[in-house]
């Protein structure tokens, strides 16, 4: 079969079966083109909630597709590669922020939207990149103890100032590779270009950038700015989804090592296979973790819109 002989019979099985597909922005370009939804984590979830489907496949990782049931919970939803996790949902557990916690005690914790549901149980509210600001102003709490990324916590604690931080030493390992040398390397190869970058990247590289924001910020960004070159600071399926929808203008992945491995397994015949009920893994959650993480979850919502 061609690829788009698969997308067809995609498009014709999620009807069937009255299903939805979601795809986050770091998939490939053959996932994005059969998607209902696509976007951020979060964004992705709500639209899953406010769709009238019986079910869901999640395009993505472990832990978009655990929000996703646990504002769906009435729905099937499944992850469509069952191996794609993330290393920066993995590496702090229930036990680590305990510890943690009573290293700070009086400390507010908010948890960053890329860990696991379980880990949220154990937190006041998640935020995502683009929320994570604003939130952390509204919270009724002087100290945050800000977790995993403390990329992400250090370009928050920045705009807050009148608030006092702790953070775990972790991040997104795919993030972190880009340093300042790649920043003056990629300007010097395409002068005029514009620097954008996720706050998930190293404050020396963040430093730089002409704007700093979420997947989605930055796809904005390009959508109304006038300007013609860009360098892009994220996951590098980016610059390809960029170039298909402006082809007059260039951009320019920031480095060659910002691709994320997990977010690249998920292929269209895991999706298609999945459909076919001979694929992908349908997502349970214990009934503590629905209820302790939706409180975080919905905590988020209330403060971030």
């Amino acid at each position: 079969m061609t690829v788009h002989e698969i997308q067809e019979e995609i498009l014709r099985l999620k009807k069937e079966k009255d299903i939805c597909i979601l795809a986050h922005a770091y998939q490939k370009q053959s996932i994005l083109e059969i998607a209902d939804y696509t976007g951020d984590s979060y964004g992705l979830s709500v639209q899953a909630a406010k769709t009238s489907n019986q079910g869901v496949i999640m395009c993505g990782v472990r832990f978009m597709a655990e929000t996703c049931k646990i504002l769906s919970p009435d729905k099937k939803v499944w992850l469509a590669n069952p191996m794609a996790g993330c290393p920066m949902a993995e590496q702090l557990g229930l036990d680590d922020l305990k510890a943690l916690k009573a290293q700070y005690p009086g400390y507010a914790t908010v948890a960053y939207i890329n860990t696991t549901s379980e880990l949220k149980t154990g937190c006041d509210v998640c935020v995502t990149s683009a929320s994570a600001v604003k939130i952390c102003a509204a919270l009724d709490a002087d100290k945050i103890l800000f977790i995993p990324d403390p990329n992400l916590g250090h370009y928050v604690a920045s705009k807050l100032p009148q608030k006092q931080f702790a953070f775990f030493d972790g991040g997104c390992p795919r993030h972190k590779v880009a340093v300042r040398d790649d920043v003056i390397l990629a300007k010097e190869r395409h002068p005029g270009a514009l620097l954008l970058v996720h706050p998930e990247c190293r404050p020396q590289v963040t430093a730089l950038a002409d704007y700093v924001g979420s997947t989605t910020g930055i796809m904005d960004y390009v959508r109304k700015s006038d300007n013609h070159d860009f360098i892009i600071g994220t996951e590098n399926s980016i610059v390809e989804h960029l170039q298909f929808e402006y082809p007059q203008r260039r951009f320019y992945p920031l480095s060659s090592a910002l691709s994320c491995m997990d977010m690249q397994l998920t292929t269209l015949m895991d999706v298609y296979n999945c459909l076919k009920g001979a694929g992908g893994e349908e997502i349970i959650l214990p009934d503590n973790v629905m209820e302790g993480a939706g409180k975080c979850i919905r905590k988020m919502v209330e403060l971030g819109g």
